[in-house]
């Protein structure tokens, strides 16, 4: 049997009269007018088709669309992403001693402050993609504004040591080669 696209009209042997509403890889997904929905396989010969509709050619999966989605999502969005830090950073803190001694030092939740430093990358790669996507940017402006911020990741490398992960790093103009 040739390949149904959506809306095509069937007539099943068992469940009667119904309409494609959706092509899965191996299954249509059948609405029948006495059943209600069920998935039929494609490889089932014994449905008669009443009234055929061409098959889509740019068909794409629940998967895919997530995958589309979740990266739009990421680069156009102030969405933080989760990032794990190192587990013998947990509980830690973070003193600043001032250079007077007369001054109280100042004790930070290291896990506040890193989260601190994942906002400012995610804000950071907001920036490039509102910079690439930028028109009335010159191409040459584009480049010099990306070179700042792989610069200003370069100065961040300090950090990396309060990562779990070697993927999370912060990636400077020396790393990229």
């Amino acid at each position: 049997m040739e390949e149904l696209g959506i809306g095509s009209r069937i007539r099943h042997p068992e469940f009667g009269l119904g309409v494609v509403i959706n092509v899965k890889p191996k299954t249509y997904s059948i609405v029948f007018i006495e059943r209600g929905r069920i998935e039929v396989s494609k490889s089932y010969n014994a449905l008669e088709v009443i009234d055929p509709a061409e098959p889509d050619t740019d068909l794409v999966s629940l998967s895919q669309v997530e995958t589309i989605l979740s990266n739009i999502i990421k680069r156009y969005s102030d969405i933080q992403q989760t990032v794990p830090m190192g587990q013998k950073w947990t509980g830690g803190k973070l003193v600043l001693y001032p250079g007077k001694e007369n001054l109280q030092p100042k004790e930070i939740p290291i896990d506040s402050f890193f989260n601190k430093l994942i906002m400012l990358r995610d804000r950071l790669r907001v920036l490039e993609q509102r910079i690439n996507s930028n028109d009335k940017l010159t191409d040459e402006e584009k480049i010099n504004l990306q070179q700042y911020i792989t610069r200003i990741y370069g100065s961040l490398t300090t950090f990396n040591v309060l990562f779990r992960d070697n993927e999370d790093y912060f990636i400077g103009e020396k790393g990229k080669n």
